[in-house]
This record gives structure tokens, C-alpha cells and sequence, in this order.
């Protein structure tokens, strides 16, 4: 290869600092071989790369589109020297958080900052949203490192570790307009199987999609968010559980009703996961601080 990462290093300095003379001294080296450098790739490239004729080093309409492009070039070696340097030190390149949708990404935000605050060690953090066995889902076809907000049953085969992370609870709730606002309580099953039922829809690609508080034969409107469960439930389009300081919040303004039903959803406990395998020390951060009671009270607060 002609184009080298030294050559590009020479063009940047001369570009920068306007001489052959100053590039010179910046890099350390001898004006006559910087001038050398720079003659050997314009007969290697059979291009002109700077116009001598003023008193500035001018780069040519070429030259400064290599090195436009050059530049791009440095900028991804010294990414990967440093990538490299993450590795050997322990920290991951990259992790990769599946956060469920009941808590929600935001929520995770502070952390994130805190992390970033107090780490300083360059590994990216990407953020995603599944919802129910979707979590599971994410971690077990690697597509996550960590899973936050994971219910109870994983896969089958292990090789995953959890930790709690917090218990919601559920309360079934309809519009004020609708006729089961009005019903008699305890509402039995066979009465809420006339009415439609509002879902949220697991995002499982691979493992078998999760369902929760339906009837069987009950016909359901299915969402893809909690945000869209509850906006389809304040329009009177179904029924069905909320968690229950969301619940309640609409309850308090009159928007929902809460209704006490035969066959109630128990509460469910929600984990932290992640693959036992995994040693990388950014994992190794966060699952610390998620074992933190005022981190988790933090996370799960108002859910």
C-alpha cells in the first residue's frame, strides 16, 4: 500500500501548523525529511498534494481531499489503539443494556451518567428496549450483555446469573365509560371475557413470546409499548392490569377506574441478568450498583 498512516500523520501537520518547516518541528523530525515524505507519496500517487508557489503550503483540490479522507483514516487507528487498550485492561468495547419497557430506559439515565463520571474508561454503552420475555430473549441470543427488568423464568440450559431488582404490582383498570367501570365487584372471569383486552407484545424474536393477565379466547388489542397499553385503556378501547402507581395516578384523576376482579394478576418480581461467563469490569459496574437497595429503590420507584 502506497498510503501509509505515517504519510497521513506528515500531510495533517503541514495542513495544521501551515509549513513544511513547523510540521517539521512538531513532529520531531528534520525539514528535509518531511519534505522527503511528502514528495515520496506525491510521485507513489502521481498527484501534486501542495501548492509551493506561495508562502503558505497550500494543499491542491487532491491533496486536500486525501486529506479529508485521511484524516477520517487517523481518527479510526486511534480508536482502535484504544479499543485495543480497553480490552487488555478488562473494560469491555461496548455494552449493551436491555432495559423492559415497564421500567423504562430513561430511568437508567443517572446511572449511565454515573458511570461515565466515574469510570472514564471509554467503553460505549448502548441502550435498548424489550418488553417481557424479551429481555430474556435479548441476553440469550446475545444480543445484550445485561438484562435489567427480567421476570422470574428464564431459558432453559443456565449459564445465567440474576439478582432481584424489585416486585410490581398490578391493578386491572378501565375507562370511566366503560361497562365494566360500573360491574359489580369481584368481576368474575366469564364477565371479563366479553370485553376486550389491551396487551402489550413480548418482543421475543427467538424464545417463545410471554403473555400475562389474558383469558384464553379473550379477544385483545395488542400494543408494543406500556405507554401505548395505557393511552389505549384512557380510550376506552379495553380493559386490563397496569402497574399500580400508574394505575392509581389515572385513578386519582378520574381518567381510569380501578376495579377489583375474581381472579386478580399476583405480583410479579423482575431480576437483573446476565450471561455467569461475562467478566468484562463495565458489567462488573453496573451489576455492582444494581445490587445497591437506594440504586434499585431509584429504578423501580413509581412502577
Amino acid at each position: 500500500m502506497r498510503l501509509t498512516l505515517d504519510s497521513l500523520i506528515v500531510l495533517d501537520a503541514i495542513d495544521r501548523h501551515g509549513s513544511f518547516a513547523a510540521a517539521a518541528e512538531v513532529l520531531h523530525r528534520t525539514p528535509s525529511a518531511v519534505t522527503y515524505a511528502v514528495q515520496k507519496l506525491e510521485e507513489d500517487l502521481g498527484i501534486q498534494i501542495f501548492d509551493r508557489s506561495g508562502h503558505r503550503a497550500k494543499l491542491t483540490e487532491a491533496g486536500g481531499e486525501l486529506l479529508r479522507e485521511g484524516r477520517r483514516l487517523l481518527r479510526a487507528a486511534d480508536e482502535l489503539e484504544n479499543r485495543a487498550k480497553r480490552v487488555a485492561t478488562g473494560y469491555e468495547v461496548e455494552l449493551r443494556v436491555a432495559v423492559d419497557d415497564l421500567i423504562g430506559v430513561e430511568r437508567l439515565l443517572p446511572l449511565v451518567e454515573e458511570f461515565y463520571r466515574t469510570e472514564a474508561c471509554g467503553t460505549r454503552v448502548r441502550l435498548s428496549t424489550e418488553v417481557y420475555g424479551g429481555t430474556w430473549d435479548a441476553l440469550a441470543s446475545q444480543r445484550c450483555d445485561l438484562a435489567i427488568g427480567v421476570p422470574a423464568e428464564g431459558p432453559g440450559g443456565g449459564g445465567y446469573t440474576t439478582q432481584p431488582l424489585g416486585e410490581v404490582e398490578w391493578r386491572f383498570v378501565v375507562a370511566p365509560a366503560h361497562p365494566l367501570a360500573s360491574a359489580q365487584e369481584p368481576i368474575p372471569s366469564a364477565e371479563l371475557l366479553r370485553h376486550r383486552a389491551v396487551s402489550v407484545a413480548d418482543s421475543s424474536r427467538h424464545l417463545a413470546p410471554r403473555t400475562s393477565g389474558l383469558l384464553t379466547g379473550q379477544d385483545v388489542l395488542t400494543v408494543p409499548s406500556m405507554r401505548a397499553k395505557l393511552v389505549a385503556q384512557l380510550s376506552g378501547l379495553g380493559v386490563g392490569y397496569l402497574p399500580k402507581a400508574m394505575a392509581e395516578d389515572m385513578a386519582g384523576t378520574g381518567r381510569l377506574v380501578i376495579k377489583v376482579v375474581e381472579e386478580s394478576r399476583p405480583p410479579q418480581q423482575v431480576f437483573t441478568a446476565w450471561r455467569t461467563a461475562d467478566r468484562g469490569k463495565a458489567l462488573h459496574w453496573f451489576v455492582q450498583r444494581l445490587n445497591d437497595d437506594q440504586a434499585r429503590a431509584r429504578l423501580m420507584a413509581g412502577i
